[in-house]
């Protein structure tokens, strides 16, 4: 699933190329992935409304349109945005056409965008996720309100970090207290954006354990933390995100931070800074990858 780095930027690709227009009709042979009206509903809804901005909230991708009106978009597993246009594809025929690769030929909605422009959805295992809302509504969906703090925020500071890992319930306990880093990392209700993939490049960087108890870290391992995680994430993004699996950005090209990954899937290699094996645990269902002798 697309994480933080990803989705940031597919909206900045969004904003230089998309911004501005009008929506002029909309397709799709998959409605299931239109959520709450029908596909004609949908098509009706947007058709005539100019795209004021692009952002994003964690993971999710919001589209304000003219008129109120927002539609919200979750990649899911295996999603990505592509956009084409007669005047790109231009330009695309000096270098690598991406389009014509395998995982970008899932294509199952397409807005149109005037006359010669579309933004396309390929979905190999359609899991996406398409809304349309009033956008004064936002905030108050389900999905949005159980989010933490974003973990590129600028309001998400070293103080705040540490607050959200020393926060206490009324008994005075700690609440996070028993709970392993690796663990919090990945809870979007805690802290919005990361996922597998980084949580374990953030653990690396910093030279802590994924199985550290909350309880048991001190205040220069969690600044450790704080700063490997921003660190990691401003590099993914400057990289256009990791192509680990299906993730394109929105020329159909792959990300390359992917070839900056120092633990994650590097399993039984050795590692880069003191050649012992990497290793895997699960921690919440899911994979982490970690060097036993670089990583206390």
């Amino acid at each position: 699933m697309p994480e933080l780095p990803e989705v940031q930027t597919v909206v900045s690709d969004l904003n230089a190329k998309i911004r501005g227009n009008v929506i002029t009709g909309f397709w799709s042979e998959w409605k299931k992935t239109i959520k709450g009206i029908t596909v004609e509903e949908f098509a009706q809804k947007i058709k005539g409304r100019k795209i004021l901005k692009v952002y994003r909230i964690g993971k999710n991708i919001f589209i304000d349109l003219s008129g109120g009106k927002t539609i919200y978009i979750h990649l899911k597993m295996t999603g990505h945005l592509l956009v084409k246009s007669k005047k790109l594809n231009k330009k695309i025929k000096a270098a690598k056409n991406y389009f014509t690769d395998k995982v970008n030929q899932y294509i199952h909605h397409i807005f149109y965008l005037g006359k010669s422009q579309t933004l396309e959805f390929s979905d190999m295992r359609k899991f996406g996720k398409i809304v349309l809302v009033d956008t004064k509504e936002i905030k108050n969906l389900p999905e949005i309100k159980k989010l933490g703090i974003d973990a590129m925020s600028s309001k998400f500071t070293l103080k705040k970090f540490t607050e959200i890992l020393k926060k206490k319930n009324p008994q005075g306990k700690r609440i996070l207290g028993e709970r392993k880093i690796g663990w919090v990392l990945m809870e979007q209700g805690l802290i919005a954006g990361i996922g597998n993939i980084y949580r374990s490049e953030i653990l690396f960087e910093a030279k802590i354990h994924p199985e550290r108890l909350v309880k048991n870290l001190k205040k220069e391992e969690m600044g450790k933390i704080y700063t490997s995680l921003r660190k990691i994430l401003k590099k993914a993004i400057k990289y256009r995100g990791t192509s680990d699996s299906d993730y394109r950005d929105t020329a159909g090209a792959p990300g390359s931070f992917q070839k900056k990954l120092k633990v994650y899937k590097k399993e039984k290699q050795e590692c880069k800074k003191c050649a012992t094996i990497i290793k895997r645990i699960k921690i919440g269902q899911r994979s982490v990858f970690y060097c036993s002798h670089c990583q206390k």
